[in-house]
This record gives structure tokens, C-alpha cells and sequence, in this order.
């Protein structure tokens, strides 16, 4: 070891942001280790030994460490009291003696163990700053470009590290080729030996989100809130929001002039249909929202269940309900409450025969 390599590794430590005592620490375990394994002297594979590097010259000096004893059993380990003695008089039994064992050629091995722990620090060190830099942006939107694709998994470029895009995460019938570019929602962060895991998605409603504030300014200000996203993903999703502002048109504020804030969001998504929803606190009127684009003519609450009775009218039953009952089911997800939609003559059938109503009355929310 010589005076480079102590600049070296204090250059190391300040660039990668290293504690230094950490990184001579570490290279003394590792030349104890070397020490054992090397030579072949016995008994240093047993000794126990202590290693010290200079902080300054680089020095490295080799110490067994042996107790001392009235009768040795193992001189690898133990020493006898005169023995120790001989070395200094102040010794007693139980104490420690350090002896120096340090071989002549030891700074050949000294340099090349330095050498790769340094490299296995570093790697360490820059899979720490990566972990750090991107368990800050769970939950965040990122751009990715394609980089394979293995079986049911896609691999992503995020910049300084890789993410994986599990098939549940990836939307319905859209295809993935190598270089492609696409905004994916971070799910998680993920410690590895091989450095930082990001898994990310394309189905997360936390995707949605994200996209409407990166397209609309109110979002990113806080005067237009989202207050819930239902969502599956590849065909529909329903997106309530809110206005802090009176003067604010929520919903208006989302589409944009001519569409264009919503088409943003459309065109990344490859076409998935959004409807974008009022937001009310009475729970009559969000549920008659969240049925667009149908409309209720009578919402009928049960607050005891949080479920409630929608009347549309009789030409809009299908549309309410939607394909294969997709509007009625993200609905129900977006409000959170159990939705029974009726059409007007099925209504007035239930009224007439008296079933189907309780003390909760039907709700006018026209």
C-alpha cells in the first residue's frame, strides 16, 4: 500500500459521498480475511487477528491477538503468562496480547484486496444513490422507453436505472416494441443485490391522475381536485373532481378548450374512453353524476347500506347500465355506494305494488 491509494480512497469518498472511516473499516476486514485465506501458514487461518491500515502512509500491519493463560491449549489463540511477559512485564492472565505477524509480502495482497473492495464500495454506493433517487418518486409518473421484451415481462429504461412492467400492470391489447416511448406510474422500490427494482404500471388509476396534472394547470395549482378515479384499464375510466373555486369549471377545466387537455390523456392511453364527473358532498347528486353519460331522473338512498336506487328513463336503461354492465360497475366504484338502477316504468311498477321502498324516500335530483 503507498500514499496513491490513501488519496485514492479519500477522493473515492468524497466523490461518492462515502465515509471515509466506513471505507478504511471495510478494507481492514477485508485484508483480515485476506490474511487468513492466502497464506498458508498455519495457524493463520484460525488466528485472531486484527489489521490496521495507516490512515496516512498506508502502512498495513497484521496483529494476532492471543489471551493469556496458565497452561496453553491452543497457541494459535492463547499465550503463556511468561511468554507474555517476556514481551511486557505489566501483563497479567486474561489479558490480551497483540503480536505483530504481518508477512513480507503482504502489501501485494494488501493492494489488490483495497483495490476490490474499493470497486464493490462503489458499486454499492451508486446502487444507494439510485434506490434513494427513485424511492422518492413512488407513486410518480415517468417517461420509459422500451428496452426488451422477456415472455409476460417488459423491461423499461427510466433514465439511471430499469424498471419492470409486470403483465398485470400492462393494459389490454397494447403491444410493446423496443424503443417505444410511454409514461408509466411508479408502484414500487424494490432493494436488490443486483442494485434498485422499480416496478411500475400501466393499469394503476394513480396513472390517470397523474397524466390530467401534467395536462391541466388547475390540478397543479390545487384549485381543481380529484377526489376518486375508477378505472379499467384499456376501455373505461370515470374520474370525479372538485373545484375549490366557485369560478372554476372543474370538468371544463379538464377537457380543455376544444378537448384538448382530456385528448392529451386519450391519445397516451390509446384511446381508453374517460368521462370526467362532478364531484358533490350529497351523496344523490355524485351518484347521478358518476352514471353519465345517462341521466337519473330520481335517486332513491339507503344511507343504512350505502346502497341506493337509481331511476333513469326508460330509453336510457341500457346506457346507464352500459356494455356488460361497465358503467353502472365503475360508478359504483368512483361513488362508492351500491347502485340498483331502474328504469322509470320498472319504478312505477315497484311504487304500485308497494315493494322496493323503504323510509328513506326517493330523492328528486332533477
Amino acid at each position: 500500500m503507498n500514499r496513491e491509494v490513501i488519496e485514492a480512497i479519500n477522493a473515492l469518498a468524497r466523490e461518492k459521498s462515502i465515509s471515509v472511516e466506513v471505507l478504511f473499516n471495510a478494507i481492514e476486514e477485508a485484508l483480515k480475511s485476506a490474511y487468513k485465506k492466502n497464506l498458508k501458514k498455519a495457524p493463520s487461518s484460525t488466528q485472531n487477528v486484527r489489521v490496521t491500515l495507516d490512515r496516512e502512509d498506508g502502512t498495513v500491519q497484521v496483529f494476532a491477538r492471543k489471551l493469556i493463560v496458565a497452561q496453553v491449549a491452543d497457541d494459535s489463540q492463547e499465550i503463556s503468562l511468561d511468554a507474555a511477559r517476556a514481551i511486557q512485564p505489566s501483563y497479567e492472565e486474561g489479558d490480551i496480547v497483540e503480536i505483530e505477524v504481518t508477512p513480507r509480502d503482504f502489501g501485494r495482497v494488501a493492494a489488490q484486496t483495497a483495490k476490490q473492495v474499493i470497486v464493490q464500495r462503489i458499486r454499492e454506493a451508486e446502487r444507494g444513490i439510485i434506490y434513494d433517487e427513485y424511492i422518492e418518486k413512488e407513486n410518480e409518473i415517468l417517461t420509459a422507453i422500451v428496452q426488451r421484451v422477456e415472455g409476460k415481462f417488459v423491461y423499461v429504461e427510466l433514465g439511471r436505472t430499469e424498471g419492470m412492467l409486470e403483465a398485470p400492470q400492462q393494459m389490454p391489447g397494447e403491444e410493446y416494441g423496443v424503443g417505444d416511448r410511454l409514461k408509466v406510474y411508479v408502484l414500487e422500490v424494490q432493494r436488490s443485490a443486483r442494485g434498485p427494482q422499480v416496478l411500475v404500471s400501466r393499469t394503476h388509476p394513480g396513472l390517470i391522475k397523474r397524466l390530467f396534472e401534467l395536462e391541466v394547470p388547475e390540478i397543479q395549482s390545487g384549485v381543481v381536485q380529484v377526489k376518486s378515479i375508477a378505472r379499467e384499464a384499456g376501455f373505461r375510466t370515470k374520474m370525479a373532481v372538485h373545484s375549490t373555486d366557485p369560478l372554476v369549471d372543474p370538468v371544463g377545466s379538464c377537457v380543455g378548450p376544444r378537448g384538448s387537455r382530456v385528448e392529451g390523456v386519450v391519445v397516451e392511453l390509446k384511446n381508453e374512453k374517460i368521462d370526467i364527473i362532478k364531484w358533490s358532498p350529497d351523496p344523490a347528486e355524485f351518484v347521478a353524476n358518476a352514471l353519465n353519460p345517462a341521466r337519473a331522473t330520481g335517486v332513491y338512498i339507503s344511507d343504512t347500506e350505502k346502497a341506493c336506487r337509481v331511476i333513469v328513463p326508460d330509453n336510457q336503461l341500457s346506457l346507464a347500465i352500459g356494455k356488460e354492465g361497465q358503467n353502472a360497475r365503475l360508478a359504483a366504484k368512483l361513488t362508492g355506494w351500491k347502485i340498483d338502477i331502474k328504469s322509470q316504468s320498472q319504478a312505477e311498477s315497484l311504487l304500485a305494488d308497494g315493494s322496493g321502498m323503504d323510509d328513506a324516500g326517493l330523492e328528486d335530483i332533477e
